[in-house]
């Protein structure tokens, strides 16, 4: 009986491991202007690789500029993703997929803008450029105001908590 159990327990553990485990992002193929420039390496002859080179940077370079094609650095797409936290959005693997480093649960900005509603509720414009809305009805001792530190902690289920300059976190969602 010990025995059965044993192995009833470590299928159990090892099922809650492999669940628990998190994914490896998706990593999405080069676009095909892209992967022919970096084709372009595997030609031995100087002549055709140049020729190469030359060809593919006139059309990947035409491609950025109409827009097609869009070359971001390591800072911009943290910049840019930090301009997202709390929206919903399909994962599409657009800005990385997974975590990169420096990502967190958690965005530390300031407030642009602060007004309360007539029921009470805070709407606040974060410097980032996203609007955020009260939920619950807890008061702040001192009123949010411009230039004030804000903390945005994501929860569990899609909520999120906001602390306004240190004090008690209320319970806010993402409007714009």
């Amino acid at each position: 009986m010990v025995t059965r159990f044993g192995i009833f327990l470590l299928a159990t553990v090892l099922g809650s491991a492999a669940i628990a485990a998190p994914k490896a992002p998706k990593m999405q193929p080069p676009p095909a202007d892209f992967a022919r420039l970096i084709a372009c390496r595997s030609i031995t002859d100087g002549a055709q690789r140049l020729a190469c080179y030359d060809r593919e940077v006139g059309v990947v370079g035409s491609a950025n500029a109409r827009g097609d094609l869009v070359v971001m650095n390591r800072e911009e797409v943290r910049k840019t993703r930090r301009s997202l936290f709390g929206l919903s959005l399909p994962d599409l693997s657009v800005f990385g997929g997974g975590n990169l480093p420096g990502d967190a649960d958690t965005l530390e900005t300031t407030i642009k803008f602060a007004r309360q509603g007539p029921d009470g509720k805070w709407l606040f414009v974060l410097a980032e450029g996203g609007q955020w809305v009260q939920l619950d009805s807890r008061d702040f001792i001192v009123d949010p105001a411009p230039g004030q530190p804000v903390r945005i902690k994501q929860g569990a289920l899609g909520s999120y908590m906001m602390n306004v300059n240190k004090q008690t976190g209320v319970k806010v969602h993402r409007i714009n």
